[in-house]
């Protein structure tokens, strides 16, 4: 039997294989942020086609971290009852799921969050033509407990585990960066300090749900901008919340502003893909617990690869299982080597996730 098919363990949890859905935003909430019918057909489907871990799209902490239209919502006890319809879902097979948990920070816009988008410190993105405003310590403190709080709701809900988005200019992934992070307080500066949100984040999650309950975090390897997050720096970030309690590590790269986020538009060679592999590789030399690659994988050798010659314990797959959610299945069973994704990118549909080839066959 191949590696990909044997078991791995994330903390306390056992996961039936190494494949992970890594998290993709669905747009395919209600305008609230509530859980819909969509979500459990995708859901099920993913978890029916044998993926080990699935992590669901980002889910916002707060009514300012929205990202996304149609993107689910995690702030608020009145979310509970629908968040809990996904793992009751996925749990009737094998398959483990994990709500990512996340805070959009200036990569948003007023429309969207209500109000003036926030970051670590005001620094103007190009991108989303956004001037974000500077929080202040205290509302620091209130971001870190509104983290603690989804992931409470997570548990309660049923989930397996929590992912915490530290990634592709995402709040946490800017307090991380230099480039978006320029403060001089105890938030900023050194590495050490602008690690210190995501350490608090995660002693509190783990000081509320138990030591037990599963944390992973997505984590930028690199921001791709001058003056941004490099590589040795994430190598000591990984360490630091490994000495915290971290579970897991999905490293990626990557944020709007740079011109080059994570999902990387073509097909390439065999010998190509996995465009963020190596960087995963050194992570897992500095730490001990699961390290997950991504980046354009689609065959299942190299995925195999990847595992047996210990440059990662997981493999993250996005484009693909949108194209076929039963990839997984269909690897175990032989019937294909190779995903038939062409990574065109338009499966990323504001009125929800869909293969762009598959619907213009139908």
């Amino acid at each position: 039997m191949s590696i990909l098919f044997a078991p791995v363990r994330i903390g306390s949890l056992s996961v039936p294989n190494r494949f992970v859905r890594s998290a993709t935003h669905d747009f395919m909430a209600d305008d609230e942020g509530f859980v819909t019918a969509a979500h459990i057909e995708l859901y099920s489907r993913l978890a029916e086609g044998d993926v080990g871990l699935i992590i669901t799209g980002h889910a916002h902490v707060q009514p300012s971290g929205k990202a996304s239209p149609r993107q689910m919502a995690v702030f608020d006890d009145r979310f509970d009852e629908g968040l809990a319809r996904i793992p009751a879902a996925v749990h009737c097979f094998p398959s483990r799921v994990f709500l990512q948990i996340a805070h959009a920070g200036r990569q948003t816009k007023e429309k969207l969050c209500a109000c003036v988008p926030v970051s670590p410190s005001a620094i103007y993105d190009p991108t989303s033509k956004v001037m974000p405003r500077e929080l202040s310590a205290d509302e620091i403190r209130v971001l870190i407990a509104d983290f603690v709080s989804a992931a409470v709701r997570a548990k309660r809900a049923g989930f397996d585990g929590v992912q915490l988005h530290a990634a592709h200019g995402y709040l946490l992934s800017s307090f991380l960066s230099p480039h978006t992070n320029r403060r001089a307080d105890g938030w900023g500066g050194p590495v050490e300090n602008r690690v210190r949100v995501l350490v608090e984040v995660l002693r509190g999650v783990k000081a509320a749900c138990g030591r037990d309950f599963p944390v992973i975090v997505k984590l930028n390897s690199t921001d791709f901008l001058e003056g941004g997050l490099v590589l040795e720096d994430a190598v000591r970030v990984a360490r630091m919340i490994e000495a915290e309690g971290i579970d897991g590590i999905e490293v990626s790269g990557g944020m709007a502003e740079a011109g080059r986020g994570s999902v990387w538009a073509g097909l390439r060679g065999e010998d190509e893909e996995g465009y963020f592999v190596e960087n995963a590789a050194r992570i897992k030399r500095a730490v001990r617990v699961p390290v997950f690659a991504l980046g354009g994988i689609r065959t299942l050798a190299v995925a195999e690869r990847i595992v047996r010659e210990g440059r990662a314990d997981l493999v993250s797959l996005s484009r693909p299982l949108i194209r076929d959610p039963f990839l997984i299945e269909h690897f175990r069973e032989g019937s294909t080597s190779k995903s038939e994704c062409i990574s065109c990118n338009k499966c990323f549909n504001p009125r929800g996730i869909r293969c762009a080839e598959l619907t213009k066959k139908r």
